[in-house]
């Protein structure tokens, strides 16, 4: 990732408590999509066909080596948007692919892969990192390792800002690859959202209006962190470290 600065001191724990609560916020998406659930998160995959289960981590994998390319070129001709832009072109996604049931969803699942990347791309602008840069696509790679909305695992989400992988020949590759299967967890968990009876298209805008804001906030999260290391000279594991501190404190 490129040498950045910042100008003037700054307040790191007052940041890192404005990090812990984005941090808040983006899981109180999940409850927020379990109320449109009934509250069963818990076999909400099991609703898929097994024929989709078992290709979900592929077509994940197929979709973000996708993304990638599609997302950083179109940077060019399509600036960033503000956060309410991107989770309301996410909304309007999400309800053409809930419209026509499972198969419309799973044709809308690379172009919503392509948006959240294009969002945590412009996340990642927005606190001082150049997306066109080869790290810091890496970076914005790295943020789909958050557990999801319906996960509440803090150890677990945390454990995509500490997430170690070299930039050495096929890292990418090897990122994404990585990546796959947590991200098809969650990608399937929204297909089998949209397939809820009645609900349909509605079920499918809500849920991709909270997967683009929850992302959004742990883009905030992960760049916010990578930024405030750099601003402090603080080690980031050492604010990795401090904000999980913050974040068991919460919870108890």
């Amino acid at each position: 990732m490129q040498d950045i600065t910042f100008p003037g001191p700054v307040d790191t724990e007052a940041e890192l408590d404005r990090i812990a609560a984005r941090y808040r916020r983006a899981g109180g998406v999940g409850m927020k999509v379990l109320n449109l659930l009934g509250g069963q998160a818990e076999g909400l995959l099991d609703r898929l066909p097994a024929s989709v289960r078992g290709g979900l981590t592929g077509a994940t994998e197929k979709a973000l080596n996708v993304a990638v390319g599609v997302a950083q070129r179109s940077r060019g001709a399509i600036p960033d948007q503000p956060g309410w832009v991107n989770t309301a072109v996410g909304t309007a996604m999400g309800a053409a692919g809930g419209f026509g049931g499972l198969p419309s969803a799973l044709v809308e699942l690379p172009a919503t892969t392509t948006l959240l990347l294009r969002t945590i791309q412009g996340v990642a602008a927005e606190h001082g990192f150049d997306p066109a840069e080869e790290g810091v696509q890496f970076e914005c790679v790295r943020v789909f390792a958050a557990a999801g909305p319906l996960d509440h695992d803090n150890a677990s989400d945390l454990g995509f800002v500490s997430l170690r992988l070299t930039l050495t020949g096929g890292a990418m590759h090897k990122l994404i690859a990585a990546v796959a299967p947590r991200l098809a967890t969650v990608l399937g968990q929204k297909l089998a959202a949209q397939t809820v009876p009645v609900l349909g298209a509605v079920a499918g805008a809500t849920t991709n209006y909270m997967f683009t804001s929850y992302y959004q906030d742990m883009a905030h999260v992960h760049f916010g962190l990578r930024r405030l290391a750099v601003e402090s000279s603080v080690p980031h594991d050492q604010l990795v470290g401090q904000l999980a501190s913050r974040m068991r404190v919460t919870r108890a």
